[in-house]
Parts: structure tokens; C-alpha cells; sequence
């Protein structure tokens, strides 16, 4: 006769407790958000800017900190290694060759799949990502112009404490 037990696996068991340590981690995320006054204004900023989602936003608090330390927009991108690598020596290395590999590679990684999901959602962003379509440019090198473009409006954001506004540089019809 047989018997049927049922044995719990231990990888089932290391599962709930990755499953709840995550948990507490993402709690205590957002309760260090909350506390603070400061993070919760520039969350609720970032949180104004579609393509940004909850696990993305704490992540650029994270890697960004205080917008004032970088001293414009141009430093950020090239601290999320978002700037391009040009080679210049003599006349036949006179191209670019993709993204710097300095800077923060986290940042820039947190970035991919927001600058995507931008692509659709972010008027100011999908109509960049139209252009460059247009022009014919290969599919990752549109998401790494977007990315940058993402990076740029969040550092805007921050940096005038002004919820994102899609129509702000848009000429006013008279």
C-alpha cells in the first residue's frame, strides 16, 4: 500500500521567505518615503511623469538623491551613463560608438523598460519615439534616446518642484 505524504520541498519554503524578506524591504522602502517630507514631495513629482512607476521611482530617489548636486542636466545623464562615446583620433575613428561606459549602470538599467512603457504613455516621449522611427534608427538605440529623454524631464521635474506638464514648451495658440 502506498502511502501518500505530502512533503513540503525546501525550495518552496526559501521561496516564502525570499517572497516575504522582498516584502519587508519594498515596506520598509516606502515607509522611509513617507517619513520624510522631502521624498514625499519628489515622489508624488516623479509620480506625475507617465512611464514612472512605483518600483522605478524609489530607484531614481535612490541613484538621483538631491537633484541640486549635479550641476545640470547634462552631468546627471552622463552620471546614468546615458552620454554618447565619441571617438575621435585622426579621421577614421571619427564616430560614435553607443553609450559612455562610465557612470552608474544601475541607473541607466532602471531606466530600459520605464523609457519603453514611456514610449506609449508619455506624449512628450511616444512623439520623440515617432521621430526616431521615422528617421529609420534601430530599435535600442531609440530606447537609449528615450531613456535619456526620461531622465532629462525627471531631473526638470525635480529641479523646479513643478508636477510634469506635457504642453510647457508647446507654443500657446493666440
Amino acid at each position: 500500500m502506498w502511502r501518500t505524504t505530502r512533503s513540503s520541498s525546501p525550495y518552496a519554503t526559501s521561496s516564502q521567505a525570499l517572497d516575504g524578506s522582498i516584502q519587508a524591504v519594498r515596506s520598509q522602502i516606502h515607509k522611509t518615503i513617507d517619513d520624510d517630507p522631502d521624498l514625499k514631495q519628489r515622489q508624488e513629482l516623479l509620480n506625475s511623469i507617465p512611464g514612472l512607476g512605483e518600483k522605478t521611482i524609489p530607484q531614481l530617489l535612490a541613484y538621483i538623491g538631491r537633484p541640486e548636486r549635479f550641476k545640470n542636466v547634462k552631468a546627471l545623464i552622463a552620471y546614468a551613463s546615458l552620454a554618447p562615446l565619441i571617438r575621435k583620433s585622426g579621421t577614421s575613428l571619427d564616430k560614435s560608438k553607443g553609450t559612455h561606459p562610465q557612470g552608474n549602470r544601475e541607473l541607466r538599467s532602471a531606466l530600459y523598460y520605464p523609457a519603453m512603457v514611456a514610449g506609449q504613455y508619455n506624449p512628450l516621449i511616444a512623439e520623440f519615439w515617432q521621430r526616431l522611427k521615422a528617421q529609420n534608427k534601430p530599435g535600442k538605440v531609440i530606447v537609449v534616446a528615450c531613456m535619456h529623454k526620461l531622465l532629462a524631464i525627471a531631473y526638470g521635474v525635480l529641479r523646479s518642484k513643478k508636477p510634469f506638464d506635457a504642453n510647457h514648451l508647446r507654443p500657446v495658440a493666440a
